[in-house]
């Protein structure tokens, strides 16, 4: 099924004339220099909490309380609170079991995505912590090889949970050059896809979930559309074109686009038997399957993005304002010898409920082209733009001054 959305990329940078809605009121001052970040006129940022080692995906409370996921140390979640009204936290406490990716408000519960399963607690005002232990929603869920961290995103009783592919393309030796792909690809069966599950309810496993899209290779990034009930997610496209295949080391830079994907239940958007060609700009048959690079075979039955972003930019977190999407994408490894890239938090506008195709630079560091990795972003009610980075241990809060 094909998307009536044409993909695009523009990009321009910085950022003018665009506003995230009614933004906040600026902290009394702001950090010098930003605390590192570059940001489009206008705005200006404060470091929130610094010495985070591995802290991923973010999300904000009604009553300004930030929690972020661990992907290391002790413990699984952070909850920073500002107390004085300056942007910087100065409370902190860490709690729950470690090892997380993603952490989201949903009904008064705070859920944390695991490697392996997706607990939460229920949430108290005024507390910091939320107490006691967590209780499991889904317990099971597959974690070896790679692609091992979940995301969530919700609507309503649906948990919507990220389960990313074990491989790079479901070879039948992974990553070995000329390893033709197995087909059908098992993988699918049980991961590369979307699972739904009942929020309201603990003690599931994966069976008692449905398959609610597939063909995905690892949507970290991963959200459901305030005011609407459509699920987006951000892919992190196939690897090694170059590499295993005779394509040269520039195709392999700008192949294939990561891409913006509307999902809906049933959905097959064909990894691993497509990949999206930047050329074309269309899905293309991939070579574990026959592939040459222009073959669309199977693929022309496959859904397509409704925007794209540059190859191997690896999105892993979204966040919504109310006239575009925030997309947080850590940085390229794989573009070699091209100059790596990536490294940013973009800014997409949507118009009329979908998005227009371009894209905008909203943060990047100033400290160098790949200094800054983005792993979270979330927009709080107020129109504050939270960014964290696992690599610098650090999460900003950005305004409008």
């Amino acid at each position: 099924m094909r998307s009536l959305f044409l993909p695009l990329v523009l990009v321009f940078s910085p950022l003018e004339g665009w506003r995230p809605g009614p933004p906040p009121s600026a902290p009394a001052t702001c950090d010098q220099g930003n605390g590192g970040l570059t940001l489009p006129k206008g705005y200006c940022a404060v470091v929130v909490a610094s010495f985070l080692d591995g802290v991923r995906q973010l999300t904000v409370g009604s009553d300004g309380i930030v929690y972020g996921a661990m992907a290391k140390g002790d413990a699984g979640a952070v909850a920073l609170r500002d107390t004085d009204g300056d942007g910087r936290a100065d409370e902190r406490k860490l709690f729950g079991p470690k090892g997380a990716n993603d952490v989201e408000i949903h009904e008064g519960f705070l859920y944390l995505a695991l490697k392996d399963r997706i607990v939460r607690w229920k949430l108290v005002p005024g507390q910091l912590q939320p107490p006691g232990e967590p209780e499991t929603v889904v317990d099971g869920l597959p974690s070896d090889a790679s692609h091992q961290a979940k995301s969530i995103a919700f609507d309503g009783d649906a948990m919507y949970v990220n389960i990313g592919s074990p491989t790079n393309n479901c070879q039948e030796k992974d990553r070995t050059k000329g390893s033709p792909g197995v087909d059908p690809c098992r993988e699918l069966e049980t991961r590369a896809g979307i699972w739904r599950f009942a929020a309201s309810r603990t003690g599931q496993t994966q069976s008692d979930g449905s398959r609610y899209a597939t063909g995905i290779r690892n949507s970290t990034a991963l959200g459901v559309r305030p005011g609407t009930t459509q699920l987006y997610g951000g892919t992190n496209g196939r690897d090694q074109l170059s590499t295993n295949w005779p394509f040269s080391d520039a195709y392999n830079a700008e192949n294939p686009g990561e891409e913006l994907i509307a999902i809906d239940q049933g959905d097959d958007f064909g990894w691993p038997y497509c990949y999206y060609s930047t050329e074309l700009k269309a899905l293309v048959l991939a070579p574990e399957y026959g592939g040459d690079g222009k073959k669309v075979d199977r693929c022309a039955t496959m859904k397509e993005p409704v925007m794209v972003f540059p190859a191997h930019w690896a999105p892993l977190a979204l966040a919504f304002s109310d006239d575009g999407v925030f997309v947080a994408f850590h940085g390229s490894w794989n573009r070699a010898p091209l100059p790596q890239a990536g490294y940013r938090v973009v800014f997409a506008p949507f118009a009329d409920g979908k998005p227009t195709g371009s894209f905008t630079t909203f943060a990047t560091g100033t400290e160098g082209e790949t200094w800054l990795r983005p792993s979270g972003v979330a927009v709080a009610s107020d129109g504050a733009v939270y960014i964290s980075a696992d690599k610098n241990g650090m999460i900003w809060k950005v305004v409008k001054t």
